[in-house]
């Protein structure tokens, strides 16, 4: 039987229930303490508290501005990357085994440099989300672009196009969907990268959050605090979606 997707979410939505349920009935009965796990109702206090005082507001400000700012930094600088690798083997040759290394380094390493180099705040912060964001891009556009039928690039030589206009008018819209796909892959990291870097280098931020409420014992904060980070997840996952089905409604209704 095949579901609609109405009835999908009520189902999804159901089994959140039912889990939420079960976590509140074994923390009641097993007598655990809030510090190790607490129940659900805990957990809504606290991020109700946290929200209707003003608590959570600034700290999500600081999260979402340095979320933005390095997604948008690294998903540009990917993407251009990712086309001059495309378009150049030397360049590619050349700069490859640089970008690989930068990636296989720990991020959460780098993080104590970054505090040393430019301090607390919101920089260190970005910079570590564009670097984890920056790779996905830079490999699916590199990957989208020398994926090309041959036969396609020998007809627009043919019709005598420029390399920018084989670019703009064939290459990018064949590497639409991986680059799209890579998209995904970066707003999700980025959230990762944001909350890492405010981990070590912020006093602001649902990642300074966590790391204050693990100094308070503060359990049911720290556990509001990663339901507002899965909650941003999930929005902006969604959200990414919804731009890949809008950019792609053109080339499948006339594929």
């Amino acid at each position: 039987m095949k579901l609609t997707s109405v009835q999908t979410r009520l189902l999804s939505g159901a089994l959140l229930l039912v889990l939420l349920a079960a976590w509140e009935f074994t923390v009641r009965r097993s007598g655990l303490s809030a510090l190790v796990l607490p129940a659900p109702s805990a957990v809504a206090a606290a991020l109700w508290n946290g929200v209707s005082t003003g608590y959570f507001w600034p700290h999500l400000r600081a999260t979402l501005a340095a979320l933005f700012l390095g997604l948008a930094g690294g998903a540009v600088a990917g993407l251009l990357v990712g086309v001059a690798l495309a378009e150049s083997v030397l360049l590619e040759r050349v700069f490859r085994p640089y970008v690989v290394v930068s990636q296989v380094v720990p991020k959460l390493a780098l993080a104590p440099l970054f505090v040393l180099w430019f301090g607390f705040g919101i920089v260190p912060t970005a910079l570590i989300t564009a670097l984890i964001c920056f790779f996905p891009l830079m490999e699916n556009t590199l990957t989208g672009l020398r994926h090309v039928d041959p036969q396609r690039l020998q007809l627009f030589r043919m019709l005598g196009a420029t390399r920018g206009q084989t670019l703009l008018r064939l290459k990018l819209p064949v590497a639409l969907p991986p680059i799209l796909a890579g998209l995904r892959m970066a707003v999700v990291l980025a959230l990762v990268g944001a909350v890492v870097g405010e981990f070590i280098g912020a006093s602001h931020g649902l990642g300074a959050v966590v790391i204050a409420s693990q100094g308070m014992m503060d359990t049911a904060l720290m556990f509001a605090a990663l339901f507002l980070i899965a909650l941003i997840g999930l929005v902006l996952y969604q959200a990414t979606l919804l731009l890949e089905r809008w950019l792609l409604t053109p080339y499948l209704d006339n594929p």
